[in-house]
């Protein structure tokens, strides 16, 4: 149980034991990691700027933080409502539309820096 004025280093060692557990037991997790690591090892070779390394690190986070909070609130959901229920489900729809909607999003930025480069390459 976690104690209200917990310290800074608590905090961190909770904060620790969720992305822990997030990637340990969360296949969809895994899944963006191992997408995450793809992109860096070819944003590596294919020698993109500062500008899009920000922007290529801002969209791994934001994915991956979303599926986060996507699997969070599934647990907290099932946690509250074991049976179907209909809000229930729209919620679950909505936090998953929250991690397409930034992986769309990703993509598109991906494909914005991406494709100018393997482009150049070809021709």
């Amino acid at each position: 149980m976690r104690l209200k004025n917990q310290s800074f280093i608590q905090s961190f060692i909770h904060a620790c034991n969720g992305m822990y557990q997030f990637f340990l037991h969360e296949r969809n997790g895994r899944i963006e990691t191992i997408l995450a690591i793809i992109v860096i090892l070819f944003s590596i070779a294919m020698g993109v700027s500062h500008i899009e390394w920000i922007a290529i690190f801002l969209c791994i986070a934001m994915v991956i933080g979303f599926e986060m909070l996507n699997s969070a609130l599934e647990k907290l959901c099932d946690m509250v409502q074991e049976e179907y229920h209909p809000v229930i489900k729209i919620i679950k729809d909505m936090s998953a539309a929250a991690v397409l909607w930034t992986s769309l999003i990703s993509l598109m930025i991906a494909a914005l820096i991406f494709i100018p480069k393997i482009y150049r390459l070809l021709c």
